[in-house]
């Protein structure tokens, strides 16, 4: 029996990807520095940079804020504005303070958490990035009184899908890694990189075939997604409900 179920944060208990589309859209929209013409194309383009650059923080390439200007910087140029790194840093601020309202759980996020509350399994989170940031997210979405642990790679020194962090939360519960699961929305980094620590991973595709750029993780690959998962070894759900 499954004794403890950790989980990634965001775009899998938080409905991050949808907060960034609204958020990137409402910030441009309120102060008005430069048009959209193309806005479907600009909220993609947002998105791939948030993914570009912050997986150059988690190389350790940039510093946490150091990634978010690299971010302001490269999407005001991309739309014919050029920002000092005093404007860019107030830019994105602004930008968050508008991601941040859009913050919001998915639907499956507490009924999930309270069926294996009922059957007495532990529950964790282990995120990419800094603990502080990421308190502040369980915080305004009423999860703080729902895990015993938050495991942070800012803290721990290593990011997901490194064996390591996964270990170091095992080890923080004291409970074996054969006993714990480890869900999360992208294969490589969390289902994968679960696997790869001796704990059961699970890949949570919300967009079925559909997959969208960044649901793979580290190592992109051109390979199906779904394909891969069977082939790693990592079961695959649609849902939390499936949990």
């Amino acid at each position: 029996m499954t004794k403890l179920a950790l989980f990634d944060l965001d775009d899998t208990l938080l409905d991050h990807r949808g907060a960034v589309s609204l958020g990137i859209l409402r910030h441009v929209d309120r102060t008005a520095a430069f048009p959209l013409p193309d806005r479907e194309r600009s909220v993609a383009l947002w998105h791939e940079l948030e993914d570009r650059h912050y997986h150059r923080y988690l190389s350790k390439e940039l510093t946490f804020a150091g990634q978010r200007r690299a971010r302001a910087l490269d999407f005001a140029a991309a739309h014919g504005l050029t920002l000092s790194a005093v404007e860019a840093d107030a830019w994105f601020d602004s930008y968050f303070d508008s991601y941040r309202g859009a913050w919001e759980l998915f639907d499956d996020a507490l009924p999930c958490l309270d069926r294996l509350a009922d059957a007495g399994v532990r529950v964790g989170v282990i995120t990419n990035g800094e603990a502080d940031y990421q308190r502040v997210k369980l915080e305004r979405t009423g999860l703080s009184d729902r895990f015993e642990h938050l495991i942070a790679s800012g803290d721990v020194g290593v990011a997901k899908p490194d064996p390591r962090i996964f270990e170091h939360a095992c080890a923080l519960f004291d409970i074996a890694p054969n006993d714990a699961l480890y869900v999360g929305d992208r294969l490589l980094t969390d289902a994968v990189g679960a696997e790869s620590a001796g704990l059961e991973g699970v890949w949570l595709n919300r967009f079925g075939e559909d997959v969208v750029v960044g649901a793979i993780g580290h190592g992109e690959t051109s390979e199906d997604p779904v394909e891969l998962a069977k082939a790693a070894g990592v079961r695959t759900i649609a849902t939390l409900d499936e949990l």
